[in-house]
């Protein structure tokens, strides 16, 4: 496994890390995980069944037996949550605060760690999240960590959920945001932040094309 390469791109929410992780994976023709999409996913599950997103063993137990099926169909991500495709409910802000939450439980992430490396294959493995390169994959040989101001990557995320159909308030987005990038920041299980080794983009003021450029430039 060790000889089967991997690009990470963590960073914090609305930083571009999922777009640029995608076609990154598409120009090199490598897998692509969204780890993020599995909290999102298993938040979505734990609501569906009625347990509180801070019950850590209910929550832990359903992540070991999570029924969720991942897809790429005309260059989107289609999830399947129990034959239920959650798609664009899982991208929701809301879905997205929810699964902060249970991803700072130490037994969910425990419980999602091997399922996420077995994404591992060849021949190769672009992934993004908030510890991919610090937890997931340490021993990744490309690592990525992508930020950008809150208030930017608002402007970003009112304008991907607009496209999805989905309504939002820029001046709610900033603050659920921040108080996101808070918790991340600061969980003690596994917290948001660069690994070491890892070079860091500010994408403030970048557009999606210019950070893929950079980072392909890294892979070279």
């Amino acid at each position: 496994m060790i000889n089967i390469p991997v690009l990470t791109i963590d960073g914090p929410s609305g930083s571009g890390k999922g777009t640029v992780a995608q076609l990154i994976a598409k120009d090199l023709g490598w897998h692509y995980l969204d780890s993020g999409a599995l909290y999102r996913v298993l938040a979505q599950a734990s609501i569906k069944h009625g347990f509180e997103l801070g019950d850590e063993t209910s929550v832990s137990t359903l992540a070991q037996n999570l029924d969720v099926v991942f897809s790429v169909k005309n260059d989107e991500l289609e999830v399947l949550l129990e034959g239920q495709n959650v798609s664009t409910l899982i991208r929701s802000e809301q879905a997205g605060n929810a699964a902060s939450k249970v991803a700072a439980l130490a037994l969910v992430r425990n419980a999602l760690l091997e399922r996420q490396r077995d994404f591992r294959q060849l021949p190769g493995l672009v992934t993004d999240g908030r510890d991919m390169g610090t937890v997931v994959f340490p021993d990744a040989p490309y690592k990525i960590f992508l930020n950008a101001s809150a208030e930017v990557r608002a402007q970003r995320r009112h304008k991907q959920l607009k496209e999805k159909g989905i309504r939002s308030n820029i001046s709610v987005l900033i603050t659920e945001i921040s108080e996101r990038d808070e918790r991340d920041y600061n969980r003690s299980v596994a917290p948001l932040r660069p690994a070491a080794d890892a070079i860091q983009l500010d994408s403030t003021s970048l557009g999606i094309e210019n950070v893929f450029d950079r980072v392909r430039a890294i892979l070279r």
